[in-house]
């Protein structure tokens, strides 16, 4: 047994306090039994055949900056010695704001809680920076309260701050990494992170969940825009970089009181899955796990980071979760990391023969935190019994424990003050100040990459534009700083956002307004290129919808496959003899040889973020017509040259359309062909299915809308409440990859499913006949009318025969358990008047008059013509 352990059986044996002395035997005499035997198979590796995998000689030790100091490790001691079973398991479990209440931390003493993406205080989206440091500062204050459970080792609060602290109404918002790896200076980076850092510690947070130093190899991945580059010489500098900027330098500013803790992030090959599937299997060998998937942790480890999060990606077919080789042979023994390994969210119920609700081969492959959103109180009672039997041996919770509470001494968390007291609490000016958006519109400026400029004017090319022309601006991302930011803004999926929900923002448009009528110009927004007057050029701002994770991962890299609206609408302007600038916002290079055809200049703008007029300050000219600012940016992704190119820097035959490194300046030759071929090699096959929810994905067509009696709203956030309906996104499969919806009263309720232009995409079913599938859950049976209906109330009509009372299929399921649904809709099946005129959505509705308690993973529509 440790000396730890050693140290903590004769504390219990001294005090005689029941609360300890009761401990004895589970902590102290069984794990002595077990480590008797267990060291036996250790030596022999049966208990450990992973450490017999893999070539560890591949992995560095690394020159960590921050050193053990004798002080902090004898504290770190001493704490751990006091401390009951109980209280260290708790320290290793994570819940997450909207499950765990300030008296279950005061009870529970849990060592660190999370908001997930689009999680707030108070459920609330437009939560003050009051509302947030209140929170933190009771859940503080609980956390070192010992009436109930007799600690007082404060709690910290983790927060995904990935571009910025993005959580937050009126944060200043970067753009995502994609674009700062193409802006190719590491000094930015770290003063991006430092500005990060105070915004997040003004809300009272002590801990960040970044930087991501994904290796992409696959740009169908939905996270490739949370990735520097392709390049792991980029990740290892950027990294590196950014653990600087939040967490300050080692033996200068290091983790003091305008610093916070850093969390390098997904160990590891996340970026490398096969086909880009998110939470996929990683095959590269071992050599090149390291050499293309493990820079970042060189450059971040190395500078110091406190943190590493587990990946939800498998290595050659075993989850990173609980991969005993990867986590403590490698990270922690051979690379000689010393801080904790955090799960991401329930990764922990991946691992092979676990759940969310147990998993003690986490902990013992090297897992110190379990992230538990959820029912994060069945995981801590069975990791408790887990450790009172030795299934996890008390050693391996030390470790575990030694590890957190070394972090939160080294951060200082035990001699600063409350989150409400300390020096950037509350001081809301912080939040989105002038000079931290100055420093995010100094980013949208060097990440901007040119990929065309023709000549439009004999030979002079068309960027950048005189400001005194009339410019027409175009396209549904010109005044959407929603869409500029993407995927991690305000909510998860970055959807739901109006302009509103930034103060202080501004949309591109928005940017190009103020500097084209500052020089005399004319500017005019509109979104369908219409106009009355023939502009001299149009400035076309288009691109992909805001995704995050898995709901981004593609088949193919052409952009719109199908119905090609935004080249339809560069095509009008074009043969309208009006030339066309084109500003594509995208988490990932894309096949866009047709838009790249009609447009005389083309920008790649990533997701800028909240500072638009960056854009501006490029593409415009000064009064005198010279240049503002020159384009900085370079790819550090290599951009397709056919939809299903997978292509990267160094591969054997390397044939992109556009090389890595590539981006024009002013003054460069154009090095594009006038016509590119448009042809694809691929087959679309496009189908006659409609998915209005995909494994939690809305389709991006739709919004989704909350009803309950004359109530409604557009769902834009993760958790809402609206007269006796209930809402919350769930846990399925992946990340909240379900809807739950609970109704508590008899009425009228539910929810709408309709298109965001306001035209209806659905035919309505006198016209043709299908199928509908629904994946779905029942947490009690419904006691009231159930009603589905699709494509109603088209035309204004309030007849509708295209709907169906399910409440009698939904009482011949299992209560608890997933099941699908069919539903064949036909004329001859209709509803009651009554219900039929409570339908009002030309899409999908679905509504109860009783009490209703369900999960949805999937509804699809599959259509038949009539015959």
């Amino acid at each position: 047994m440790s000396f730890t352990v050693l140290a903590s059986c004769f504390r219990i044996f001294i005090l005689k306090k029941p609360r300890y002395s009761r401990d004895l035997l589970r902590s102290c005499v069984l794990p002595f039994l077990f480590f008797s035997f267990s060291s036996i198979f250790l030596a022999s590796g049966t208990l450990a055949s992973e450490q017999s995998r893999g070539n560890s000689d591949i992995w560095p030790t690394l020159d960590i900056a921050v050193k053990k100091d004798k002080k902090v490790e004898a504290q770190v001691r001493d704490l751990l010695a006091m401390m009951t079973l109980e209280q260290k398991v708790a320290q290793m479990i994570q819940p997450e704001i909207r499950d765990i209440t300030v008296e279950e931390m005061r009870q529970y003493g849990f060592g660190s809680y999370l908001n997930g993406g689009g999680a707030f205080p108070g459920n609330n989206k437009h939560a003050s920076v009051a509302d947030w440091i209140q929170l933190a500062d009771a859940m503080y204050q609980a956390s070192i309260d010992d009436s109930l459970d007799g600690s007082t080792i404060p709690t910290m609060w983790g927060t995904d701050a990935v571009h910025g602290h993005n959580n937050v109404i009126g944060a200043t918002l970067f753009p995502h990494n994609i674009g700062l790896g193409a802006a190719r200076n590491p000094q930015l980076i770290e003063d991006i992170a430092g500005i990060t850092a105070t915004e997040v510690m003004v809300t009272g947070i002590d801990w960040v969940f970044a930087p991501t130093v994904a290796t992409v190899r696959d740009d169908r991945w939905g996270r490739t825009y949370e990735s520097y580059s392709e390049d792991p010489e980029i990740l290892k500098d950027y990294a590196a970089a950014i653990v600087k900027g939040l967490q300050g330098h080692a033996k200068k500013d290091f983790l003091n009181d305008q610093h916070v803790i850093s969390t390098v992030k997904h160990f590891v090959g996340d970026g490398g899955t096969e086909k880009g599937v998110d939470q996929g299997d990683n095959l590269a060998s071992e050599q090149a796990l390291f050499d293309i998937h493990a820079q970042g942790y060189v450059g971040g480890l190395s500078a110091g980071a406190q943190s590493v999060m587990a990946s939800f990606n498998s290595w050659h077919g075993e989850k990173l979760h609980g991969h005993r080789y990867l986590l403590t042979d490698v990270l922690k023994e051979k690379m000689g990391f010393d801080g904790f390994v955090v799960g991401d969210w329930n990764g922990h119920g991946q691992v092979e023969n676990c759940n969310a609700g147990s998993c003690p081969q986490a902990a013992n492959a090297g897992l110190d935190i379990y992230m538990a959103p959820g029912d994060w109180k069945t995981l801590y009672h069975n990791t408790l019994e887990q450790a009172r039997s030795g299934e996890i041996p008390l050693a391996r919770i030390d470790d575990a424990v030694t590890r957190i509470l070394r972090v939160k001494v080294r951060a200082g968390l035990f001699t600063k003050p409350s989150p409400a007291k300390r020096p950037f609490s509350g001081k809301v000016e912080l939040i989105g100040a002038a000079a931290h958006r100055e420093v995010a519109r100094r980013a949208v400026r060097e990440s901007l990459v040119l990929l065309k400029n023709k000549n439009v004017y004999g030979d002079k090319p068309l960027l950048p534009l005189n400001p005194k022309l009339n410019i027409l601006v175009a396209g549904d991302a010109a005044d959407n700083i929603g869409k500029q930011s993407g995927g991690w803004t305000i909510t998860w999926q970055g959807t739901g956002n109006t302009n509103e929900d930034f103060p202080g923002g501004t949309s591109i448009y928005a940017g190009i307004r103020e500097q084209v009528l500052a020089a005399g110009g004319t500017v005019t927004l509109a979104v369908d290129g219409s106009f009355e007057k023939k502009p001299d050029v149009a400035i076309v701002v288009f691109g992909e919808e805001p995704y995050a994770e898995g709901q981004g991962d593609r088949d193919t890299l052409e952009y719109q496959p199908g119905a090609k609206s935004d080249l339809a609408l560069l095509k009008t302007l074009k043969q309208a003899g009006i030339p066309v600038v084109s500003i594509f916002i995208s988490g990932r290079p894309m096949w866009v040889n047709p838009e790249l055809n009609v447009s005389d200049a083309f920008v790649a703008a990533w997701l800028p973020g909240s500072e638009g007029q960056g854009i501006a300050d490029v593409i415009l000219a000064k009064k005198n017509g010279k240049k503002n600012y020159d384009f900085k940016g370079k790819l550090s992704f290599s951009w397709p040259k056919t939809p299903n190119q997978i292509v990267n820097r160094f591969d054997k035959h390397y044939e992109p359309l556009l090389p890595y490194g590539f981006g024009l300046r002013y003054g460069n030759e154009n090095k594009l062909a006038d016509t590119l071929p448009e042809e694809k090699s691929i087959q679309q096959n496009e189908g006659d299915t409609q998915a209005f929810l995909n494994a939690g994905a809305l389709n991006k067509a739709f919004d989704l809308k909350l009803f309950s009696g004359n109530e409604q709203l557009v769902v834009n956030s993760n958790t809402h409440q609206l007269g006796a309906l209930r809402y919350r996104t769930t846990d399925r499969l992946v990340q909240e990859d379900t809807r739950r919806i609970t109704i508590a009263s008899n009425g009228y309720a539910g929810f709408r499913i309709e298109s965001k232009s306001g035209t209806p995409v659905v035919v309505p079913i006198e016209k043709q006949k299908g199928k509908m599938t629904l994946e779905l859950k029942l947490h009690s049976m419904p006691t009231g009318s159930v009603v589905v209906s699709l494509g109603c109330n088209q035309g204004g009509s309030n007849s509708c025969r295209n709907a169906k009372d399910i409440s009698g299929q939904l009482n011949n399921l299992a209560v608890g358990e997933w099941s699908t649904l069919e539903l064949v809709f036909d004329k001859e099946d209709p509803i009651t008047p009554e219900l039929s005129a409570q339908l009002k959505s030309p899409e999908f509705e679905i509504f109860s008059t009783g009490e209703l308690d369900i999960e949805i993973y999937s509804i699809r529509y599959q259509a038949s013509s009539s015959d």
